[in-house]
């Protein structure tokens, strides 16, 4: 069905989603989707054997070199290279026991070894960048390698990774691609190995149960845990998203994408999704930050993808470029079928400056849409569709996932069921048998409520995460995700990202990372720094005034933030106050800056602190600075 979700919006060709809920005793809600999901593939080579045989010459994967023009690889050249190092991964002898790790960042060495590895069934771990080459002490590092005992440890740039090379066991072989420390191999030496009898025999027994990645979650004061990640579980995947993204059938996606492989959204989901549908995907060295985003407007200015997928900060950080650059504008909407958001809600007043974007610069709308998901589920489990009118809403469950949600306290945890969801945590057994109840359903820590009750095709929204939520001295409960999305939008665009607080307090407060370019637009020198922007007079007063509004707009202590600290300092990839999509990490940020905490709850509040008009005039005070 075509969506025509808002006047002029371009067609695309969509895929129906539906519901079926049957109650179950003790308050517990089961949601499935009626619609079956069907057959797909057994193992995700079979997608890259298929296009190399009918489309050998379509460009598979690109990217920049360091003179600026695109290297490419078409998909039989993609196939025979990988099958290639997939036959010298298999002469040293690795295997699940015995893994792949690569520490590298997105690139086209990166996906011919992590394919080389899917088709000799060996698992391989993508490691996040920031756990190798920001981390001071590796600890994390550290611990992924105990955990895994890797046979090989690749890194592209065998000199940036020198250090995270060196803590790596010592029965694991150090793999680089240039710049090799001593005794690294070469991949090029891999590459010239010849494809061997040996890798038909191994490939004739890899199955959907065949363990292809373990994928780490984020970790944010534990170890990261790696989540088993099967064939059956990629391949389902796609063939759920499939159902729901109708126009992929006759239309092969070209993405520029920057969403890092470690993770689940980037490597799972869009990789695979080019890969299952014959596209093509730039890869983007870019980030939404201000360091990175430009490396993203370059590659915006030559390359037009048919698909988008980013985080909310990324969307919001492209708007103004958008807006100021015609030609950009125009070359970015001239072919794109839909946006696709995830990691958090996108606000009313982005979703609006989206189309006027997408209108100013191509006459239509382009549909923006969202979903839910988790490492252990694939990623994805329930997409919101233009039928589905919730703001803030995650969708439906997609054909083959079942949902079950369990009250607790007065909020629902999702959990869920479906070939897309791992059997488990590697070498891990406690966690895992903690991880599902006793029907088999996985608990994903979050909660989803019914946008409306009686109409259920109005799908979930997303509540919070359950561990999060917080009680306050009085006994009331907050919910944190609805909370810290209403602060947020509230704050817009000034504030970046907010982090709530408040756990026996008698009140809710936040911490701010503030939107310095829109805090510069408030008449500030473009050269401010931030601890400058923070102080400045209009931008107190800004703050000041968005946060007496929002205070006096809500209703009791659980509905809204009374006090909040303005951050000077950015957070922080190295000390995992940010994830690899660039999404906060809460806790990290509270325990990182625990120092703050004492001021923002104290009955004679520091001058750093900003009080909303609404409380007691004794405990107003101007603010300063936080770093």
């Amino acid at each position: 069905m075509p969506a025509s979700a808002l006047p002029n919006q371009r067609p695309v060709d969509l895929g129906p989603l539906d519901i079926a809920l049957t109650p179950g005793g003790d308050g517990v809600l089961y949601a499935r989707s009626p619609i079956e999901l069907g057959s797909y593939e057994d193992r995700v080579t079979l997608w890259l054997d298929r296009w190399a045989a009918l489309r050998p010459d379509q460009i598979f994967l690109a990217e920049r070199e360091a003179s600026g023009v695109w290297a490419r690889i078409t998909y039989a050249q993609a196939r025979a290279k990988a099958r290639r190092l997939a036959s010298a991964l298999l002469a040293r002898g690795l295997s699940a026991e015995w893994p792949l790790v690569i520490l590298s960042g997105n690139s086209i060495a990166h996906a011919l070894l992590g394919l080389a590895a899917l088709y000799a069934g060996i698992p391989y771990a993508p490691i996040s960048p920031a756990y190798a080459l920001a981390a001071p002490d590796f600890t994390r590092l550290k611990s992924i390698f105990g955990l895994l005992t890797p046979g090989l440890v690749f890194a592209e740039d065998g000199a940036a990774y020198a250090q995270a090379l060196a803590v790596a066991p010592e029965t694991a072989t150090r793999l680089v691609a240039s710049a090799p420390p001593l005794g690294a191999e070469l991949l090029s030496d891999l590459l010239a190995t010849p494809e061997t009898a040996a890798l038909d025999r191994i490939e004739s027994d890899v199955g959907p149960r065949t363990i292809a990645k373990f994928m780490f979650t984020s970790g944010s004061t534990a170890a990261p845990k790696a989540v088993i990640t099967t064939q059956r579980m990629l391949c389902a995947n796609q063939a759920m998203i499939a159902r729901a993204l109708r126009f992929l059938a006759s239309e092969p996606p070209v993405l520029l994408d920057w969403l890092p492989w470690s993770h689940s959204f980037g490597g799972n989901q869009n990789f695979n999704l080019v890969l299952a549908h014959g596209g093509t995907l730039y890869i983007d060295a870019g980030r939404p930050t201000p360091d990175g985003i430009a490396a993203t407007l370059a590659n915006l200015r030559e390359i037009s993808p048919t698909l988008h997928f980013n985080v909310p900060a990324g969307i919001e950080m492209l708007l103004p470029h958008l807006a100021r650059e015609k030609k950009l504008a125009t070359n970015f909407f001239r072919h794109l079928r839909l946006t696709f958001f995830a990691g958090a809600p996108i606000g009313r007043a982005t979703y609006e400056t989206w189309n006027e974007a997408a209108a100013a610069a191509c006459g239509e709308t382009i549909l923006a849409m969202s979903g839910y998901g988790a490492t252990e589920s694939g990623p994805a489990t329930t997409f919101w569709t233009p039928a589905i009118r919730a703001e803030g809403g995650v969708g439906l469950p997609l054909p083959g996932a079942e949902l079950k949600l369990t009250p607790r306290g007065e909020k629902l945890e999702v959990r869920v069921k479906g070939p897309n969801v791992t059997p488990g945590y590697w070498r891990d057994p406690d966690a895992t048998q903690q991880a599902f109840d006793d029907e088999g359903f996985f608990r994903l820590g979050d909660a989803l409520r019914l946008a409306d009750a009686a109409q259920p095709r109005q799908g979930f929204c997303f509540d919070g995460r359950v561990g999060e939520d917080f009680k306050l001295a009085t006994g009331t409960w907050v919910s944190t995700g609805p909370l810290r999305e209403a602060c947020r939008a509230a704050l817009a665009p000034f504030a970046q990202d907010v982090v709530l607080t408040g756990a026996g307090q008698p009140f809710a407060g936040a911490f701010v990372f503030p939107n310095f370019a829109a805090c510069k637009s408030l008449g500030l020198d473009p050269a401010a720094t931030p601890v400058e922007i923070v102080a400045h007079p209009k931008v107190r007063a800004k703050f000041q005034a968005l946060l007496d509004t929002f205070a006096s707009a809500t209703g009791g202590s659980s509905r809204r933030i009374a006090r909040l600290i303005l951050l000077s300092e950015p957070a922080s990839a190295a000390a995992g106050e940010l994830t690899d999509k660039q999404a906060l990490n809460a806790e990290a940020v509270l325990t990182n800056r625990a120092d703050l905490l004492p001021g923002l709850f104290s009955a004679t509040p520091p001058a750093q602190v900003i009080i909303a008009a609404a409380t007691p005039a004794e405990h107003r005070q101007d603010f300063v600075i936080a770093k």
